[in-house]
């Protein structure tokens, strides 16, 4: 099997806010893993100050993981997977 590519520089970032033992955000990490995809992930179990900055920029949402690519919220996990099956992830992740 081939090794992925690195990301390019001028691929977008990808941010996710994640709990350790959240089962969404660890199925949410695993589709970017197995795609090769780089990015930061903002661990925030109880932190209530970083929940509520997540939230700010989330407009509202609070339910993890909440995904960040070129700075536009795509929702969570449900909706990270739902761009890869209809083929409108691979996109979003080359800045297209």
């Amino acid at each position: 099997m081939a090794a992925s590519p690195a990301p390019s520089s001028a691929s977008p970032s990808v941010e996710i806010y994640t709990w350790r033992f959240c089962p969404f955000c660890m199925r949410a990490k695993a589709l970017l893993d197995r795609k090769g995809v780089a990015y930061t992930e903002y661990g925030i179990d109880g932190d209530d100050a970083a929940r509520a900055a997540m939230a700010d920029r989330a407009d509202g949402r609070t339910s993890l993981p909440q995904i960040f690519i070129a700075d536009r919220g795509i929702g969570g996990c449900d909706e990270l997977h739902a761009l890869e099956r209809t083929g409108r992830l691979d996109p979003l992740l080359q800045g297209a």
